[in-house]
């Protein structure tokens, strides 16, 4: 262990864990370690002259080929004309490719190249493998608390749309 930075123990929630110092501290920790997170494919994407908007529309083209451009506008909560920017960016670097819809011929399909699927893995290995530290750090039991509370951030209508992501 010579060399290396022991992981500091959680500090204990209070039995009362609605107070105002526990909400904050649970606010710093989810904007710091998300900010670490996206922070450590920030270099790739910079290479390709992208940002984390390009990938996050990245992302999720990848877990639903054949996304529909009025799904990802919901999925990203972003206007139409920032989509627009991002999928204009995405296709001129051939990372995303656009087809009609099957039963609507107005509907727009999305799906990644062959060159959009290797950057989106290589940003996903970067990303889960910190991911994986942090959860066997804290430990199986750990995992499905954060992701309830997590779930519990997110409003119920847009719950399903998030399961649905889930569902491959």
């Amino acid at each position: 262990m010579a060399g290396q930075n022991p992981i500091p123990s959680p500090i204990a929630a209070s039995p009362l864990f609605l107070t105002e110092p526990e909400i904050r501290r649970g606010i710093e920790l989810l904007y710091f370690g998300y900010s670490h997170l996206t922070r450590a494919i920030d270099a790739g994407l910079a290479e390709q002259g992208l940002g984390r908007a390009h990938h996050r529309a990245l992302y999720f083209i990848a877990r639903r080929p054949g996304l529909p451009v009025g799904e990802l506008l919901g999925l990203l909560a972003i206007t139409k004309q920032s989509l627009g920017r991002v999928l204009t960016d995405l296709q001129a670097r051939g990372l995303v490719e656009t087809r009609t819809g099957d039963r609507d011929r107005r509907q727009k399909l999305l799906a990644l190249t062959a060159d959009g699927v290797t950057l989106e893995r290589d940003l996903y290995a970067s990303l889960s493998g910190r991911l994986a530290a942090a959860y066997s750090s804290a430990g199986q039991g750990a995992v499905g608390g954060f992701w309830a509370v997590l779930e519990g951030l997110i409003p119920g209508p847009e719950r399903a749309r998030v399961a649905k992501l889930g569902k491959l």
